[in-house]
């Protein structure tokens, strides 16, 4: 099922150009370990060019090709780039399988929302034609104001690994559909499918300049692009200590950022279950996405009267889990995304085993896996809360677990830690769920269920977890910033000051 793997450039200005330092970055099937390609590495030289770009697409014909164009005009490219992208879903969902191991089922599933993201801020897009100059009720009759809600310029967005194309356009389609001009910079470890978007960009005609897409490693491409004077904001996605580094960055030019960073989000579990919809949700809450999804519930709290028989249920049910190459029907694990990736998240389960953790199962390379950065979905037992295992993000198909007695027990548990994305419940007592749900300390809480994602629902966490928030109306308002207008419309002098005398 792969497909060719096409070679790409940059893409700056409306064009594919070469990095000027002429540096490409090799590209590996985390399923076989093989070469597949490569990719432009961008380097400083390269961000300046970008950033030109920007500024030029955001004053060409004084704003009004794109920052000042009405919602509309920018909705009709949006709805084309999502058009094209449901044209070309298998090429999508192929390349994406190829770049970052995650099951094609999930892949097309993946092309689907992105598609739809595209539409759903074009509808915004649209709409904000019609909230501007909405008026404000003031206490002076002598007065009027509106808000004029404007693109916040050329915008660095910085997107990561586990869903290339999907986590790109949660920053793409809200910024464009803004006004922004926006230069992407995905994850060197899975690039291929933002190269492509490049590539619808270009097919439908989006003017020059509004998206850049710069390929290349962090500290060569991110950093600079971070640091830079002329962007006017950024938004991450990805590890805590990157976004540390670019806080620090932005903090001397006072940029806005918008952080979504890491999680280690709790799943509580009590007694008065059905028992293998618990279980069903609880592994798909951890090992959906190849486990490398920063929301997973990856803590497991479980009732002590149902735990013997639930942990009972839950490894059945992972051990038949089927972990295949991608392309295989009804895969439901691939590969992590790389060899260091794969031996980190090893270490963590060697470290908990010598901590004195029990491994229930899982925990090692699939047998009939022979190449490939394949872990057995794994769960951990026997849990010090002080472990790391317990406390900080693995970032892979690892669910670790503990036992509680009452409600402020599992509430405690869940809220003890310095990560605060996520968190779900499952109880058939609505009540409880409701009680849970106020006193979780996350930005998403889940009922009944793990991990489901829809555009329209603001996305983000709390705490180390980073700040802001994606997707929905929330989305668009990163990228817009406020002014406010106010007139004086009284034909009656101010008074204020005691007129010179006319003599």
């Amino acid at each position: 099922m792969a497909v060719a793997v096409p070679r790409r450039m940059l893409f700056i200005d409306g064009e594919w150009r070469e990095p000027v330092l002429k540096k490409r970055i090799p590209v590996v099937n985390p399923s076989t370990e093989e070469l597949i390609g490569d990719i432009p590495a961008a380097t400083a030289e390269d961000v300046e060019l970008a950033v030109d770009a920007a500024r030029r697409a955001l004053s060409r014909n004084k704003g009004k090709d794109w920052a000042r164009a009405s919602g509309s005009v920018r909705a009709g490219y949006m709805r084309a780039i999502a058009a094209r992208i449901r044209e070309r879903k298998s090429q999508f969902a192929k390349l994406e399988v190829m770049d970052c191991g995650k099951p094609y089922d999930e892949a097309t599933w993946d092309m689907d929302d992105v598609a739809g993201c595209f539409e759903y801020y074009a509808d915004l897009a649209e709409g904000l034609d019609a909230k501007q100059k909405a008026p404000i009720s003031l206490p002076m009759e002598s007065f009027k104001s509106y808000v004029l809600k404007e693109p916040i310029g050329v915008v660095g967005l910085i997107s990561p690994w586990n869903y290339p194309l999907l986590m790109a356009t949660w920053k793409v389609a809200p910024a464009l559909a803004a006004g922004c001009a926006a230069i992407l910079k995905p994850s060197e470890l899975a690039s291929l499918t933002c190269l492509e978007l490049a590539d619808v960009c270009r097919e439908v005609g989006l003017p020059a300049g509004v998206l850049n897409i710069l390929t290349g490693l962090g500290p060569e491409a991110g950093a600079p692009l971070a640091s830079h004077p002329h962007v006017d904001k950024i938004a991450f996605t990805g590890s805590n200590a990157t976004g540390q580094k670019i806080m620090a960055s932005a903090a001397p030019l006072v940029k806005p950022v918008s952080l979504e960073l890491g999680g280690k989000s709790p799943i509580v579990v009590f007694q008065d279950v059905d028992l293998d919809k618990a279980v069903e949700w609880t592994m798909f809450g951890c090992f959906w996405t190849n486990g490398q999804i920063c929301s997973a519930t990856s803590r497991l709290l479980v009732q002590e009267s149902i735990a013997t028989e639930f942990l009972d249920r839950l490894v059945k049910w992972t051990k038949n889990i089927k972990t295949s190459d991608p392309f295989e029907e009804g895969c439901r694990l691939g590969p992590v995304i790389s060899r260091g990736q794969y031996e980190k998240i090893l270490k963590f389960i060697s470290t908990a085993k010598s901590e004195g953790a029990t491994i229930l199962c899982g925990g090692d390379r699939p047998k009939h896996l022979n190449k490939g950065y394949f872990i057995e979905p794994t769960i951990i037992a026997d849990i010090d809360r002080t472990m790391e295992i317990w406390r900080e993000e693995v970032f892979g198909p690892v669910l670790c677990i503990k036992t509680f007695s009452t409600e402020e027990e599992a509430l405690e548990m869940a809220n003890d830690s310095q990560y605060a994305l996520a968190a779900a419940v499952i109880s058939n007592d609505l009540e409880r769920c409701e009680r849970m749900t106020q006193a979780f300390q996350a930005g998403i809480v889940w009922v009944n269920c793990s991990q489901p994602c829809f555009t329209q629902n603001p996305w983000g966490g709390n705490k180390h977890s980073g700040f802001g928030r994606e997707l929905g109306e929330w989305g668009l308002e990163n990228y817009l910033s406020v002014k406010q207008v106010t007139q004086y419309i009284s034909n009656d002098p101010w008074g204020w000051y005691q007129p010179p005398s006319k003599l």
